[in-house]
Formats: C-alpha cells, structure tokens, sequence
C-alpha cells in the first residue's frame, strides 16, 4: 500500500513537473510569437499610410530671377531681315535689358500643430518669394517663413488655415534601432503624394556637419521627397528626409533622414525666438589621433584635445591650450563631434561642469557658456573690419578711414568704398571710374566695407546678372556705372 501511494506521489509530482515545464514554454513561446510579429512586415501599410498623409503636404517655391536678355542676332548690314528683327527688338524691348522670370522648386513638409506650423528642409524654400503648400485632398495655402536653421538644413513654416489642420508627432528617435522599418511619403520628383518602404540601415551618420545626427534609410527616397518626413510604425516622425547618396541622382537605397532628436530640439527654438540660440564654449579643439596620444602619454584617443582658447567663456574659466576635456555636463566626450553637439544642444548662459586632463592631472572647471550665433557674428564682423582693402572687379577700394575722409573733404554721413586704383584695359576704366571715386551703393545696396562688394558680386553671378549697377559719388555729384561682370 505504501509502496502504491509513494508511486502515486511520484506521478503527481512529475504532473506538476510536466504541467509547469509546459506552461513556461508557452509563454516563451507566446513571447516569442509577439516578438516576431512586431519585428515581421506588416501585411499592408495602407492604414498607416491613409492616418499620415493628411498631414504630409507638397511644397512649391517660387523665386523671381533677373536676368540678362540674350537674344542678339548677327543680321548683316542691308539684310531683308534687318528691319524686321529690328522691329522685333524694339517690341520685346532693348537687346540685353533685364528680364524677369520664375524659377520654382519642389519639396516636402509637414504639419506638426493644428494652427499651422509646418517643418520641412531649408534648401526646399531657401531664397523664395512665394510659398505654396498642398495638401492631399488638394488644398492650396500660402506659407510664410517662420525661422531657419542652415546648420542643420531646418525651416519652420506657417500656414493660415480657417480649419483646424491635422498634425502629426515627433517621436523619440533615440529609441529607433537598424532593422526598424520606416515609411517616408512626399512629393518624390514632383509627382504627388508617394509612400515608400525600408529599414533603418544605419544611424548616428555624418554628412560633415557639425550637428549632423541622420539616420541611413534603405527606403526610396529622391528629389523632391526632401523635407518630407519617416515615420515609424507608431505614426511618429523620426527623422526628416534630408539627402541621398547616389552616383545616378536617383535613389539607390542609401537615403538620410535628419534625427527627430536634433530636428526637435530646432524647431522648439525657431518657435520660440524665431532663431536658433545654441550653446558657445569658446575653444578650437582636435582629435586624438593614436601618435598625438602616444606623444602626450595618453592610454585613450578619446577625448577633444583644445588647440586654442580665445576671447571667450572657457578663457575666462580658465581652460587652457593643450587640455583634454573628457567629460563636459556629465556627458562622456569621446570626440570632438560629440563635444560640438553637446555644447550646441546646452543653454545659453547655463553653468556647467567641465572636467579636463591636463599633464594627467584630472581638472574640473565652471564654464558659464555664451551663445554661438552671437559669437560668429561678432567674428565675421571682425574679419570684415579687418579686411580694409580688396582688389576686385578691376579696381582697388578700400574702406573710407578718418584721414581719408578728413583728406578728401568728404561730408561725414558718406558711407561708401574709396577707389584706389584702376586696372588699365579693365571694364571699369572702360567706364569711366577712377582714383578717388566713391562707391555708394551696389543696385539698391548701400556698401561700407570690402567684402560687402564682393558678397554683391557673388549675388549678382548666382543670379545670372550680366553687369551690376554702381552708383559713383565724384566732386559732389552722383552718377550711374553698369560693371560688366565676368565668372
């Protein structure tokens, strides 16, 4: 009887067992299955593609050009046609006036709030007049220019809508791993409303710019998608379609996104000052290559070794040439792409902790950081005030100094370019400018230094001009010169 019982003991026991052992693989199993469900394509995106599109919209920017009349035809003396081509150019105006013409570029965007803010590249509208977008039931609004970033390739746009506008949400890029699938629907070489599908391929990659943070798509993208947005299989935008790598122009499977986590942080700061306002340590700083390391008995490359400190916060915090900043706001500095990004992503006027290696000694400093857009400002004021004479365009000019004023008996609300010299045989001797004449204005540009000049120049060639209107001061008087211009 005893030996019975302990049998059945025995059997009860290995039930449990079995029973236990079957339910714990079910639920790996279960786990499994709904692990691999996410990870598998969806059988259609379709209901993903029709909750999204509404607030996708075509961008259309138009840009007035001027340029040069170049019909001139060689008609020889006497022609029958003579008096008839003559007749055609005095309708259609002056052989070589300036003409106007509409240069249009398309591109993508989307709405990211219900009054109208829409976020697409900064190329796609860079330098438009006119700002159209459409929607998908075929909606037609005009757009303004809210702010831009071109470190980052970031415009905010704003629409007026009497309706409510459907938006949609940025997500959490962070979170996005190679292998996730993503959509990206734009306005792909002018041809509509368009979805395509792929994976992440790769993220964290470069472009050579100093915020760049894209994430590598396989998904088709091509001209006219850029600004559009990827989304992920939440509905959420994790990145903004940027550029392609292709030798064809044509996609090839090898797309960028620019990351939510950097597009987002641009957009909160155009939609609140109108501008971006990142964060400025002050230093120039290197790499850790493996001989620099070797050279200052260094067990790591990582790190931003600084080369130069000027006129700055980290000066005045004392950081000093030859310092390795390790660790800056408690982020981890591995190079100096990270310590750009880090800086530029921190507050104006935070105070944060810098820890340095300097001769192997671990050094923490206080650095209160100023604003980057101020401090480029201030620099290329500098280097332009610096720059007190240029040869260009045939001619000398040089900026009108106190003594050169005083000299010269100029009044002394003139503001202008002093020529210094003219080059024999140039247009502008053709035309009649020489030493001692005043530049004061370029078309409509009033002009006071250099380089303003050539930014003129510059203009003018990317335009298509064919000559630029200088307006000379000479004794008290006031004429008109057109420079022909040369590429």
């Amino acid at each position: 009887m005893q030996i019975y019982v302990g049998a059945e003991i025995i059997v009860r026991k290995c039930l449990v067992r079995c029973l236990n052992t079957f339910s714990l693989v079910s639920v790996m199993l279960l786990l499994f299955l709904v692990r691999a469900d996410s990870r598998a394509a969806p059988e259609s995106f379709a209901d993903l593609v029709e909750e999204l599109s509404p607030a996708v919209v075509n961008i259309t920017s138009t840009t007035l050009v001027t340029s040069q009349q170049e019909f001139n035809p060689r008609i020889p003396p006497g022609s029958p046609f003579e008096e008839f081509f003559r007749e055609f150019q005095d309708r259609d105006g002056p052989n070589n006036s300036p003409r106007r013409r509409r240069g249009s570029a398309l591109g993508s965007g989307f709405i990211i709030s219900a009054d109208g803010f829409v976020v697409t590249n900064n190329h796609v509208i860079e330098n438009a007049d006119e700002i159209e977008i459409e929607m998908i039931d075929g909606t037609l609004l005009q757009a303004e220019v809210f702010g831009r970033d071109e470190k980052t390739d970031i415009a905010l746009l704003k629409v007026v809508s009497e309706t409510t506008l459907p938006f949609v949400q940025f997500g959490d890029a962070s979170k996005a791993r190679a292998g996730d699938w993503v959509l990206a629907i734009g306005n792909p070489l002018g041809q509509g409303f368009s979805v395509s599908a792929g994976i992440i391929s790769a993220r964290g990659r470069s472009l050579n710019g100093s915020y760049d943070d894209f994430i590598q798509t396989d998904a088709a993208i091509n001209k006219g998608n850029s600004g559009g947005p990827l989304f992920n299989m939440s509905g959420e935008v994790i990145g903004v379609n940027t550029a392609i790598l292709s030798p064809t122009g044509g996609s090839i499977g090898i797309g960028f996104s620019m990351s939510s986590s950097v597009v987002q942080k641009v957009v909160n700061q155009l939609q609140s000052f109108g501008e971006t306002r990142r964060g400025w340590l002050g230093v120039r700083i290197q790499d850790i290559s493996e001989d620099v390391a070797e050279a200052l008995g260094l067990d790591s490359i990582e790190g931003a070794l600084i080369t130069d400190v000027p006129d700055g916060p980290a000066q005045k915090a004392g950081l000093k040439s030859g310092d390795i900043i390790t660790t800056f706001d408690g982020t981890v500095i591995d190079n100096t792409r990270t310590l750009v990004r880090v800086v530029g992503d921190s507050e104006v006027g935070k105070a944060v902790e810098v820890i340095l290696l300097r001769d192997g000694k671990r050094v923490v400093k206080t650095v209160i950081l100023g604003r980057l857009e101020e401090a480029l400002l201030s620099s290329n004021t500098n280097k332009r005030e610096l720059k007190k004479s240029i040869i260009i365009a045939g001619m000398t000019v040089s900026t009108i100094t106190e003594k050169i004023r005083s000299e010269m008996e100029l009044a002394p609300d003139l503001m202008g370019l002093v020529v210094s010299n003219v080059v024999v045989g140039s247009d502008a001797e053709a035309k009649g400018i020489r030493a001692g004449d005043i530049i004061t204005k370029i078309g409509k540009t009033v002009i006071s230094l250099p380089l303003e000049f050539r930014d003129e120049i510059d203009k003018a060639l990317k335009e298509d001009k064919k000559s630029l209107l200088l307006l000379i001061y000479r004794d008290g008087s006031r004429r008109f010169v057109a420079l022909a211009l040369e590429k």
